[in-house]
Formats: C-alpha cells, sequence, structure tokens
C-alpha cells in the first residue's frame, strides 16, 4: 500500500496545484471556510435560512447543505427513522434554500452532502458548487463514483477510516473524472473531545497524499476548544475549515452541539482571517511600514558619548549604543567609525553618520 500511496502522491502533488482555483478550491494562503448547517434546520425552511443569513453575513466560502431522501438512507426500523421524518426538507425546499443563497449571497458556494444516487442527482439539477461524501460512504463504490462523474469538486470524508480505506476511494474518483479532491479529517462525535483528535495525523495526510487537507470541528461550541483547536488547525496548515452553525443553540436542537450562534460564527470567521494574516509568508520580505516604524523607535544606534568638536578622532570611548531620535549605524558597525576625523561638530547623544567622519 506504502508504493501506491507514494505514487498517488506524487500525481497528486500535480492535481493540488490546479485545486487553487477551481470549483471553489482553496486560495493561496487563505483557508476556505465552511458553514456546515447538517440538521440544524429542524425540518423547518425559515430556520435554514436564518442559517443562511449567519453564514454569509460573516463572510463564509461555502454554506453545507445535508440533502438526501430518508426512504433510500435509512431502513424504516431504525431507532432514528422518526425523528429524521421530522427533519426532512423536500425537493422544493431545497431548491427553494438554494436560490435563497444565490440570491442574496452569490459568493458563497453550496456544497452538498449526499449520502444516495438519487440526491446526488436532484443536486446536479439545481446546480451546487461541490459535493461532500461522509465518511460512512468512504467505502461505497456505487455512490463514490456516481458523485465523481459529476466532475464537481469531492470533499471526501475520512474520519475513523484507514489508509487503506481513503486510497481506495480516490482511486475510485480518479477512474471516474478529474475531479478536484479536498480531505476532510474530523469525526461526529458529538461534542469531539480534544484528546481524541490526531491534529498531527491530520497534517502527515497533507503530505502523505499531496491534497489540501480540511479540519471538520466538533468540539462542544460552549467551550473554548471549539476556538482554539480550529485555530491550531489553521496554524499547523490546513486548508479548510469546517464548522457547524445554527440560528439558536440554546434550542438544544440536532446537530447543536457543536454549532456556533450567527454572532459566534461572525467572530469566528474573523479570528481566522486574523491569524491567516498573522501567518503571513514562509520567504523574506520587505519591512512592512509598521516594522520600519518598530525599526526605527526600538533599534540601538551609535550616538556622541560627550561633545564632540570638529576634528575629533574617535575612540571607542566617544561612542555608546542607544535608542535614539533617529536610526543611525548599529552598534556593530562601530568600527567604521573608530579613528576616524569629525568633519562637524557633535553633540552629545546625537546619531554619528558615516557622513560625519573623513
Amino acid at each position: 500500500m506504502t508504493d501506491v500511496v507514494t505514487r498517488d502522491a506524487e500525481r497528486a502533488s500535480a492535481a493540488a496545484e490546479e485545486a487553487q482555483g477551481r470549483h471553489g478550491s482553496t486560495r493561496p494562503g487563505q483557508v476556505s471556510i465552511i458553514a456546515e448547517m447538517a440538521c440544524s434546520h429542524e425540518g423547518d425552511p425559515a430556520l435554514a435560512r436564518a442559517i443562511i443569513d449567519g453564514a454569509g453575513r460573516a463572510g463564509a466560502d461555502a454554506m453545507q447543505f445535508q440533502i438526501w431522501s430518508l426512504a433510500d438512507m435509512v431502513v424504516p426500523h431504525h431507532p432514528d427513522y422518526q425523528k429524521l421524518t421530522g427533519l426532512e426538507l423536500s425537493r422544493a425546499q431545497w431548491t427553494d434554500l438554494a436560490s435563497y443563497v444565490r440570491d442574496r449571497y452569490p459568493a458563497m458556494q453550496i456544497i452538498a452532502c449526499v449520502y444516495e444516487r438519487a440526491s446526488a442527482d436532484f443536486c446536479e439539477r439545481i446546480g451546487v458548487d461541490a459535493y461532500k461524501i461522509h465518511s460512512a460512504d468512504l467505502s461505497n463504490p456505487w455512490l463514490v463514483r456516481h458523485v465523481a462523474r459529476s466532475g464537481k469538486r469531492i470533499d471526501l470524508s475520512i474520519g475513523a477510516s484507514t489508509l487503506d480505506e481513503i486510497q481506495t476511494a480516490l482511486e475510485w474518483i480518479r477512474a471516474a473524472s478529474p475531479s478536484t479532491i479536498w480531505l476532510m479529517y474530523g469525526f461526529q462525535d458529538f461534542p469531539t473531545r480534544a484528546e481524541d483528535l490526531q491534529l498531527e495525523y491530520m497534517r502527515n495526510l497533507k503530505q502523505l497524499f499531496g491534497l489540501p487537507v480540511g479540519y471538520q470541528d466538533h468540539s462542544d461550541a460552549e467551550h473554548g476548544a471549539a476556538w482554539w483547536l480550529p485555530a491550531a488547525a489553521v496554524g499547523m496548515g490546513i486548508d479548510i475549515l469546517e464548522k457547524h452553525l445554527t440560528d439558536d443553540r440554546s434550542r438544544k436542537g440536532v446537530d447543536h452541539e457543536a454549532a456556533l450562534n450567527p454572532d459566534e460564527f461572525v467572530r469566528f470567521v474573523g479570528m481566522i482571517r486574523e491569524i491567516e494574516a498573522a501567518k503571513g509568508q514562509a520567504a523574506p520580505k520587505p519591512f512592512s511600514p509598521a516594522e520600519l516604524r518598530y525599526r526605527r523607535y526600538a533599534k540601538k544606534s551609535l550616538v556622541a558619548s560627550r561633545p564632540l568638536a570638529a576634528g575629533t578622532r574617535l575612540t571607542e570611548a566617544d561612542l555608546v549604543f542607544m535608542r535614539a531620535d533617529r536610526l543611525g549605524l548599529p552598534p556593530d558597525q562601530a568600527g567604521r567609525l573608530v579613528g576616524r576625523m569629525t568633519k562637524r561638530k557633535i553633540e552629545t547623544y546625537h546619531v554619528i553618520q558615516e557622513e560625519d567622519v573623513a
């Protein structure tokens, strides 16, 4: 399996570069933020619109819908069947919600998490931008291949999955189409405990498969981990963040444990953008205006330790190293001045520049 993964990583490195501009893929230096609605809408389109508004106003890059047909997804005797019946939205309602996103927030993509082929076909009719395949279907070639044939980006959830399962799903996708692929790490243990995550493993997946990797956060939204774990993931170089969003977490409805309220989501997006700005770039770059101001303020310069008349031959005792009113020669350049003659009168504590000596 190792040879296959290595070969796939080499092939995927070029694909990852291509992924920087197709189907809403990650932009260099910027994390793509996905607002996950899941079932927080409680089967009510009005609540779904409120959640969409929360994502749009916060500036999320994408709104993620879970679109499914209960009759095709869960057996009738499943213990959650009746609850899911109350959460299912009709095709007409999903069509209206997709139109709502495009009319109100045209810059925000629509990602559809689908669980069966009929829903994938419906999502093609309403023109979603990308698909998410849940980790439950990672080993489902009938769905994976069907979705891949759309040619659209696939966000492949890989929580609680083996490397072999991930590799096999990637091969199914690539055999069916040239779809861009994002690997999405995280698992739906609501709420997920910090000690159950493996962020180092998540980062290693990026290197192993040569693909953009995202973090799906399901931390308890009432605790700080819901903020600092995504922040840590961004600091570790992940490309995508998926974060649950609801209209009002106090209702304690379905999929609310890890969901932020709209006002919190605004702050969350702002936090991520600040982290991005602070990360900067790996290569050295010219000093910013703020850095130049800091250098002028903080760096020490060579100044006169006493009044110096014109014609004074400088010794080390004539020089001290201090913060001055302007930036002069740094202390390590003192040797350029010692032994030379001053061309003008220099007051105590005034900067001595090389043009002041002969």
